[in-house]
């Protein structure tokens, strides 16, 4: 059975000012999703869910999944913040959406294979679902607690415009995940990629550390878990306005209970993407020298 792949696409965007999931990058005003479903179809997918939220269904449809008749079948789920668990009511407060785990919730009923997850507003490249699509194609049929996660060089997701965000890995002999620690300022510090630590100090990392881009492999006993550790998530969290149910935190209980192995792959690929308004110019370049290099196209889909 080829993999699914889980598109996460229910972000407002509100730093970028609008929609970025449908915002026109290539030559054609092919989106970055729209790269993506091309990658994965060429990496062996076989079927693309997207999770949104409700209000912008039609728009979805009409300008993103036209696009997909005929290339690969779609589905969509919806992610909103008052879909909790029995017991649980949503505090009238709360206008943040419960993070990218409750949006992988969402695909439990209509995923029943191997799946990857990522995000809709990355440019994650062709390496990187080929290594992914691979591996899950490779998954023993009825394998459970198998996952597994692209590590990015961290060389190969600096931004020019300042620092970023990363979850810095580290993997043992086997190259499997042993700890994820989120970084939120990394950058290079006179020519030595570094991070500021908890006392505001830069510290080196190697070039070729692997860094989390949210480019997750799962089997799809991942769900069964994921609703157990929501529910005990809610009972210490549900009162905490800006509490999210973040995926490295699933996997890490998973990891350190026994549960499951989360393989680090490797992938040559070079991420980027938008988060400001500031970055468009520089990925529509990006994006054009790829399509000049003949890695892509000129139209898609």
């Amino acid at each position: 059975m080829k993999p699914t792949l889980f598109v996460l696409a229910a972000g407002m965007g509100s730093r970028y000012g609008g929609l970025k999931q449908l915002d026109g990058l290539g030559p054609n005003g092919e989106t970055i999703m729209d790269y993506s479903i091309f990658d994965a179809i060429r990496g062996g997918f076989g079927k693309i869910v997207f999770v949104i939220r409700k209000d912008f269904e039609q728009d979805f449809r009409d300008k993103v999944l036209s696009k997909y008749e005929g290339h690969i079948p779609t589905e969509l789920v919806f992610q909103a913040i008052t879909d909790l668990p029995e017991g649980f009511t949503c505090p009238e407060e709360r206008v943040k959406p419960w993070g990218t785990n409750h949006a992988v919730l969402m695909g439990k009923d209509v995923i029943n294979e191997p799946f990857a997850v990522i995000n809709a507003d990355d440019f994650y490249g062709r390496d990187a679902f080929a290594v992914m699509g691979k591996w899950l194609s490779e998954l023993p049929e009825g394998s459970e607690g198998k996952y597994s996660m692209v590590g990015f060089r961290v060389c190969n997701t600096l931004s020019e415009n300042g620092t970023v965000a990363r979850g810095v890995c580290a993997t043992n002999e086997a190259g499997m995940l042993t700890d994820v620690v989120e970084r939120t300022e990394i950058m290079r510090v006179d020519g030595v990629i570094s991070y500021k630590d908890e006392n505001g100090e830069w510290q080196p990392v190697g070039e070729e550390t692997p860094v989390s881009m949210n480019f997750w492999g799962f089997t799809p006993d991942y769900f069964k878990y994921s609703e157990a550790q929501f529910v005990d998530f809610l009972k210490e969290n549900i009162d905490k306005p800006k509490s999210e149910f973040f995926i490295p935190l699933v996997v890490d209980t998973l990891i350190n209970g026994g549960k499951a192995t989360c393989e680090v792959l490797d992938t040559t690929a070079k991420w980027f993407g938008v988060t400001y308004a500031a970055d468009r110019p520089g990925t529509v370049e990006k994006i054009q020298a790829l399509v000049d290099a003949g890695e892509y196209p000129n139209k898609l889909f």
